[in-house]
């Protein structure tokens, strides 16, 4: 296992007991000390990193990872993991509430975005159960929610997943107008009419009603009409969840 972002040690506990190995990441080297000194066990390593620097793709054997991830770093954290991590077959993380609820979206709902694009390509997505701000020291002001991903069938492969990235975020860009005027942006009025026009869909059409399966035709217009921005590589889902305190459990 690797665990991100241990903090007291709550999980891990748990994880050790259940039989499992774990390598717990923790950045504060405060916390990372108050772990070593709590749970001492033989199949406990303990490293001060950032997970963001994680080289998932340099991973051989399959791994499972788990954490309760800081807000502000949540999705990028999970770009990362979905972007590179091919020997992780399942994760479970907590995250706060409102990130759940739109990576478990689906279309036609409100929170449905690019980020619930974008998991649905590489896992299977769960959410498991919703956690209070009291189960944290220092409790935030948010609730969190423990979401499971299932990655061991990902519908769409590595050395496609940044052009799907750069493709959702560029439908999503503007969400209170058309797909086609949306995709406009970086394409150009004829560019996104005949991507469209391709698909047999209207010039009303919606990035918020298109699935998956949608998604990946759209991709497919877009290269065989040589849009650029189809192409263009993922570097984030959004930006930083905002300063909150990260609480430990």
């Amino acid at each position: 296992m690797i665990e991100i972002g241990p903090g007291g040690g709550v999980l891990t506990r748990e994880l050790l007991a259940a039989g499992a190995g774990v390598d717990a990441v923790e950045l504060d080297p405060e916390w990372a000390f108050r772990l070593r000194s709590r749970v001492r066990h033989p199949e406990l390593a303990v490293a001060v990193a950032d997970a963001l620097d994680l080289a998932w793709e340099r991973l051989s054997e399959p791994v499972l990872v788990a954490g309760n991830l800081p807000y502000r770093i949540g999705t990028a954290l999970l770009e990362r993991l979905l972007a590179r991590a091919s020997a992780v077959p399942r994760a479970a993380f907590l995250l706060q509430r409102e990130v759940v609820e739109r990576i478990v979206a689906r279309p036609g709902e409100s929170d449905y975005g690019a980020l619930s694009v974008l998991v649905a390509a590489r896992a299977e997505a769960r959410l498991l159960g919703i956690v209070r701000p009291g189960a944290f020291v220092p409790p935030p002001k948010v609730d969190s929610a423990f979401v499971g991903l299932d990655m061991a069938r990902p519908v769409v492969p590595l050395e496609r997943f940044p052009a799907l990235a750069g493709l959702a975020r560029l439908a999503f860009s503007q969400r209170r107008k058309t797909l086609r005027n949306a995709l406009a942006s970086a394409w150009g009025r004829s560019g996104a009419e005949a991507a469209l026009s391709e698909l047999g869909w209207g010039p009303r059409t919606r990035a918020e009603e298109l699935d998956l399966r949608a998604f990946l035709k759209l991709l497919e217009a877009a290269d065989r009409l040589a849009l650029p921005a189809a192409r263009t590589a993922s570097h984030g889902l959004g930006t930083a969840l905002g300063s909150e305190p990260d609480g430990r459990m």
